[in-house]
């Protein structure tokens, strides 16, 4: 029976090679991300609305106070207070 003889040096150099696999750069996501574009136009538009529909309130709640109706709901006072310290 004949057995070959072979070297061992070759079996480690190789294993050697695969270890010194160069790092791969990490690559950009497949997937792009979600955008949202809001037009000026559009940006103009909610806040136009938001300043008419805030000036409207403001209005509203000084009339109140200068005629009197204005009443202070103590319970929702207490409740915002409680959740601004306390978190809810």
């Amino acid at each position: 029976m004949n057995i070959d003889k072979t070297n061992g040096s070759s079996f480690i150099q190789s294993y050697q090679k695969q270890m010194q696999v160069s790092k791969v750069d990490k690559t950009k996501p497949l997937q792009k991300e979600d955008q949202l574009q809001i037009s000026n136009e559009a940006k103009q538009m909610f806040e136009s609305k938001a300043e008419f529909e805030r000036h409207e309130k403001i209005q509203a709640l000084k009339a109140q106070v200068q005629s009197g109706e204005y009443q202070v709901n103590s319970e929702k006072v207490a409740e915002k207070m409680f959740d601004f310290w306390y978190g809810k």
